[in-house]
């Protein structure tokens, strides 16, 4: 969890996967995230699965209610 609350990547991942539209996939957040060079896709696939280990995601990849609530405190953080 530690590596979570320090690893601003992992943080804004979850965010984004909180903003997600019903039409995008995960691959459609990863191609964004590379474009704004937040990260590469390789990276981005490794910090999925961490944020899976973390249970914050189930086996599809969508927020579990663990992950959703982490994701609102993330985006409360971000907000000004």
């Amino acid at each position: 969890m530690d590596n979570f609350n320090n690893n601003i990547e992992l943080r804004v991942l979850l965010l984004a996967l909180l903003k997600k539209q019903d039409t995008e996939t995960y691959n459609d957040i990863l191609a964004v995230m590379e474009n704004s060079k937040v990260f590469t896709k390789k990276t981005g696939k490794k910090h999925l699965k961490e944020l899976k280990e973390l249970n914050f995601l189930d086996d599809n990849f969508n927020l579990t209610f663990i992950g959703l609530q982490k994701a609102n405190e993330v985006e409360k953080e971000f907000t000004l």
